[in-house]
């Protein structure tokens, strides 16, 4: 059973395509991470400033794993612990996690 955590976060009317930059610049960050299955990052195509960053996971506790590694820390942190360039600004105003898992019925 695959999970799913979406990630719903907000942004400015101005601040999507900057979302959607430092996720293209970062796509091959969670190669390798144990139990993670892949994502994807949902543009809204009318006027909601929502954008879903949607991560499917072996597990539960391969997520929780992720959530509590150094790797999370840093990328959620603005910028890589050590890099000389200056943490980036957040570009979400808020953001809403969403959990669920697969499922098949017929």
């Amino acid at each position: 059973m695959t999970i799913i955590k979406i990630n719903a976060i907000t942004v400015p009317a101005d601040s999507g395509d900057e979302l959607g930059s430092r996720f293209a610049a970062r796509r091959h960050s969670m190669e390798g991470t144990e139990g993670f299955e892949g994502f994807e990052l949902l543009k809204p195509t009318d006027d909601r400033t929502t954008w879903l960053v949607i991560t499917r996971w072996a597990s539960e506790e391969a997520f929780e794993a992720w959530r509590t590694s150094r790797d999370f820390q840093n990328s959620h942190s603005g910028g890589e612990s050590d890099s000389a360039e200056p943490p980036k600004k957040p570009v979400g105003m808020s953001a809403e996690l969403w959990s669920y898992t697969t499922s098949v019925t017929g």
